[in-house]
């Protein structure tokens, strides 16, 4: 078996809750998180963030130094006042967590692109009906259901504190720009206009998708769906999901779709029963 595919289980089993707390050892009243769900755009947030806040030039193999996943965070650029760093989780809420910045994508693209990534990975092998339930259901992998992770933050102390930032995943992709300079102003860190628009500008799609393709540490995908850097679709489902996986999530997130301003299937319009599922990896 894969070393991926070991890790991927013993990621979801028992085994983790020691890990976890290890993870959460060595942080500061003065970090900042950069939280999500997986597959909500957090990879490129950190990239564009990171830039804009060090005027830097950011890759797959620097990345760590200055806006580390947690497990990393403990050798990390102090890039924040008070020698605070950017640090991102894609954990539910947890006590050691003091300020956030919380990036929600609608599930039903998050399924998906969640989807296409692990099965080319080959960490699953089963057909996107099993897998949509079982990512509704939270059993997909360690993070639980998206729903409760969505709560876990919007319901917490953060958020009643004004320490929380929510960012819709579809505005940032809507108007980068605005998005961004909110996100650096509440970081707290000065920063001139010119150096978010040039942050983004060198991380445009294409500009990522380069920045993987030279990448030293990045599995390497022979196919568009399994790329790590893929096309960050906004409403992407309506044209790969039948109304019976549609109504999976209405069951399942409805509620928190509503809360987040998404729309519902019959509000968007949803296919008919004959229209042929797209390739996943659009």
């Amino acid at each position: 078996m894969p070393i991926r595919n070991i890790r991927a289980k013993l990621a979801k089993s028992p085994v983790r809750r020691p890990l976890i707390w290890l993870r959460h050892r060595g942080l500061s009243a003065n970090d900042i998180f950069l939280a999500s769900y997986p597959r909500s755009g957090n990879t490129w947030l950190r990239f564009v963030l990171s830039e804009a806040l060090t005027g830097q030039s950011i890759d797959f193999d620097n990345v760590d130094h200055f806006v580390p996943e947690l497990k990393w965070h403990r050798g990390a650029a102090p890039i924040l006042a008070g020698q605070g760093r950017l640090i991102k989780t894609h954990e539910a809420w947890r006590k050691e967590y003091r300020k956030a910045i919380y990036i929600v994508r609608d599930v039903r693209d998050v399924a998906l692109s969640t989807y296409a990534r692990t099965k080319q990975l080959g960490i699953v092998d089963s057909q996107l009906d099993d897998y949509l339930r079982s990512i509704l259901q939270g059993r997909a992998h360690q993070y639980g259901a998206w729903h409760n992770h969505v709560r876990s933050w919007l319901d917490g102390p953060l958020a009643r504190e004004g320490k929380l930032l929510v960012i819709r995943f579809e505005d940032l992709r809507k108007n980068s720009e605005q998005a961004l300079t909110q996100m650096v102003q509440f970081t707290g860190v000065p920063v001139a206009a010119e150096q978010i628009r040039n942050a983004l500008a060198n991380n445009s799609v294409d500009a990522m998708r380069v920045k993987e393709e030279r990448s030293r540490k990045l599995y390497q995908s022979t196919t568009e769906a399994g790329r790590f850097v893929r096309k960050g679709a906004v409403q992407g489902w309506k044209t790969v999901l039948t109304p019976a996986q549609l109504q999976l999530f209405e069951r399942f997130a409805g509620p928190e779709l509503a809360r987040m301003g998404y729309p519902s299937a019959a509000e968007v319009g949803a296919p008919s029963a004959q229209t042929p599922l797209q390739p996943v990896g659009r």
